[in-house]
C-alpha cells in the first residue's frame, strides 16, 4: 500500500508539471497600440493559447469583456493576441487585464484621446535607437524606469496615463529585427510599465530589417498606402497630427510614399483641428556626429514639411534617429524643427568618433543618451508646444533627468519688431573691401522674447536676386562641447571680399528664440573704395 501512495503521488506531481507546462503563459506584458478617442488596440504574447480576452471598465471592478483573435508569432506555440475595445468615451480613464485560458495580467489604465475640440494640453515622449549595447545592457530599462517614469512623476504626478499621451519611437529597436528572442527581451520587457498604459507608436529603423516581427507585434494605422500597410500611417491625437514614414533602403525612393505623404499634407492644410504635424522617421537628412548616417530622401521629406508650415502657419517637426546622440535644429526660413531623439540604448555616437560637421540648421548637439518630451499646448485661441531634452548623460559624465535644452513654438504668428539699420548708409564710401554690418537692438512686443537669430543679406541689385552675402547667426551654436557663438549680440556682421568701386545693397532680419522672425529692416546701400584706395 505504502509503494502504490507513493506511486501516485509521484504521478499526481508529475501530471501537475505536466499541466503547468502546457498553461499559458504571458510572455510579452500587455502594451497599448492604436488608440482613438472611442477605440484602443491592446495585444500582448503567450507561450500558448488561442483565447484573446480583454476584461476592461472604468473602474478596478471592470465588469465588460471583448474578446480578439490571436496569431502565430514564431511557427511554434506562441500567440500575439490582438483585442480591439470600442464604444469608449473620449478622454476617459479605463482599467483592464488581459487572460488567455486561466493566465492573468494584472490591472493597467489607459486615458482615451481627446478630440481638437475640447483644447486639452498633453504630453509626448519622442526616443529612439534603444537597440541593445552588450557594454550597457540594461541602458534602455534605465530611460524608461528611471528615466521617463521617475521624470513624469517628479514633475507631475498622479496616474502615468494623466500624464502621458504617447511614446514616439523613430526607429532601431532592437539590434536584430529577425532574432525573435531580441523584441521580448530586449524591446517590450524592459518598457513594459510604460507600454501598459501608455500607446507606442514606432517606425521602421534599419536594425528592424524589414522583419515579420515588427509587423506582427504592431497594430499600427492602416491609413497609408494599401500596398504598404504600416510603414507609413498618421495618427492625430488633440490638435496635433503624428505622420510616420519608412525612410529605408527599399522604401526611402518610392514614388507612393511622397504622393501619400504630398495628399495627407494637403487635407491637413484644409483641417482646421490641426495646428501641429509631427513626423517621425529613422533616418537623418544632416548630422552633425556621423555624417555617414545621412540621407538625402530624408531632404525630400524635409522640404515637404517646410512648405507645409510656411504655406499653411502651421509648425512641424522632423523626429529622427540613427545617430546615437542629440541635435535640436531649425530651419531658416520655416517653423521647422529637426530633432534627433536618440539615443535610448544604443552606443553612443561620440564626438569625433566619426566624420561630422558644424551645420547652420544645428544649434545643440550632444553626445549623450536620453528622451524628449513634447508638451502640446491645446488652447485654440493660442496653441503651442514646447520641446524638452531630458539628458541621462553619457559614459563620461552621468546626468539624472537633466534638462539640457528646450525651444517653445507658438502656432500664431509673433513677430519681433524690424531691424533698424545703423551703418553703412546713405550710399556711404566704405574705407576697406570688407565692411562691417551694424544694425539696432532687438526688440519684440511678446514678453520673454529674445535676440536668438539674425540673417543678413548683401546684394549688387536692390531686388537680393544676385547674393554675394546670404549669411544666418544664431545666438546659440553647440558643436564639439563649444558654444561657437559665445559673445556674439548679433547686430554686426563682417561681410566676404566684396568688389572695389561697386555699389550694394544690404538688409538684415532678426528671429527670436520662438522661430518668430521680423520683417526686414530697411534697404541701405554702400559703395566701395576704387581698388587703389586703402
Amino acid at each position: 500500500m505504502k509503494k502504490i501512495n507513493q506511486l501516485l503521488i509521484v504521478c499526481c506531481l508529475g501530471l501537475m508539471k505536466l499541466t503547468a507546462q502546457t498553461q499559458p503563459q504571458i510572455l510579452v506584458q500587455p502594451y497599448l497600440q492604436d488608440a482613438e478617442p472611442n477605440s484602443i488596440v491592446i495585444m500582448w504574447e503567450t507561450a500558448s493559447g488561442e483565447e484573446s480576452i480583454v476584461e476592461w471598465g472604468t473602474t478596478e471592478k471592470l465588469g465588460k469583456k471583448t474578446s480578439g483573435k490571436a496569431e502565430d508569432i514564431n511557427f511554434s506555440e506562441s500567440r500575439v493576441h490582438t483585442v480591439k475595445l470600442e464604444g469608449l468615451k473620449r478622454f476617459t480613464e479605463y482599467y483592464y487585464r488581459v487572460k488567455t485560458g486561466k493566465i492573468k495580467s494584472d490591472i493597467f489604465q489607459f486615458k482615451t484621446p481627446p478630440f481638437s475640440s475640447d483644447e486639452e494640453s498633453f504630453n509626448i515622449v519622442a526616443m529612439s535607437d534603444m537597440q541593445y549595447d552588450g557594454q550597457h545592457p540594461n541602458k534602455f530599462s534605465e530611460i524608461v524606469n528611471q528615466g521617463v517614469l521617475q521624470y513624469l512623476e517628479k514633475e507631475h504626478g498622479g496616474k502615468l496615463p494623466d500624464n502621458l499621451a504617447m511614446v514616439m519611437i523613430p526607429g532601431d529597436l532592437v539590434s536584430t529585427g529577425s532574432k525573435y528572442y531580441q523584441w521580448k527581451e530586449h524591446f517590450f520587457d524592459p518598457a513594459q510599465k510604460l507600454f501598459a498604459e501608455v500607446p507606442v507608436y514606432p517606425v521602421l529603423g534599419n536594425h528592424e530589417r524589414n522583419s515579420v516581427f515588427y509587423f506582427k507585434y504592431f497594430s499600427l494605422p492602416e491609413n497609408g498606402t494599401p500596398a504598404y500597410a504600416e510603414h507609413w500611417w498618421y495618427k492625430d491625437y488633440g490638435n496635433t497630427r503624428i505622420i510616420g514614414l519608412n525612410s529605408n533602403d527599399g522604401y526611402r525612393d518610392l514614388r507612393e510614399q511622397y504622393e501619400w505623404l504630398e495628399q495627407v499634407l494637403a487635407d491637413t492644410e484644409k483641417n482646421d483641428d490641426i495646428d501641429f504635424v509631427f513626423a517621425q522617421l529613422h533616418h537623418p537628412h544632416k548630422s552633425e556626429l556621423w555624417i555617414p548616417g545621412e540621407e538625402e530622401s530624408t531632404g525630400k521629406v524635409v522640404k515637404m514639411l517646410e512648405a507645409f508650415s510656411t504655406r499653411t502657419g502651421k509648425p512641424s517637426i522632423h523626429f529622427f534617429g540613427h545617430t546615437h546622440g542629440y541635435s535640436r535644429g531649425q530651419s531658416r526660413d520655416h517653423k521647422h524643427l529637426w530633432v534627433n531623439v536618440a539615443s535610448a540604448g544604443g552606443a553612443i555616437d561620440n564626438w569625433g568618433e566619426f566624420e561630422g560637421r558644424d551645420y547652420d540648421e544645428f544649434t545643440v548637439t550632444q553626445d549623450e543618451y536620453g528622451f524628449v518630451m513634447v508638451e502640446v499646448d491645446g488652447n485654440r485661441n493660442d496653441p503651442k508646444f514646447t520641446i524638452k531634452r531630458i539628458s541621462q548623460g553619457n559614459n563620461i559624465k552621468s546626468r539624472q533627468n537633466e534638462l539640457r535644452d528646450s525651444i517653445t513654438i507658438w502656432r500664431l504668428e509673433k513677430k519681433p519688431d524690424a531691424p533698424t539699420v545703423v551703418s553703412p548708409v546713405n550710399k556711404a564710401i566704405v574705407t576697406t573691401e570688407f565692411t562691417m554690418l551694424k544694425a539696432g537692438g532687438f526688440s519684440s512686443p511678446l514678453s520673454g522674447a529674445f535676440h536668438a537669430a539674425a540673417h543678413w543679406q548683401v546684394s549688387q541689385t536692390p531686388d537680393f536676386e544676385k547674393l554675394v552675402l546670404d549669411s544666418w547667426k544664431q545666438f546659440e551654436n553647440w558643436y564639439y562641447k563649444e558654444n561657437r557663438q559665445k559673445e556674439d549680440d548679433l547686430t554686426d556682421e563682417k561681410t566676404k571680399r566684396l568688389e572695389p568701386n561697386t555699389t550694394y545693397y544690404w538688409r538684415v532680419r532678426y528671429r527670436d528664440q520662438n522661430l518668430n522672425w521680423s520683417d526686414w529692416s530697411e534697404i541701405a546701400t554702400f559703395k566701395t573704395p576704387q581698388g587703389n584706395e586703402k
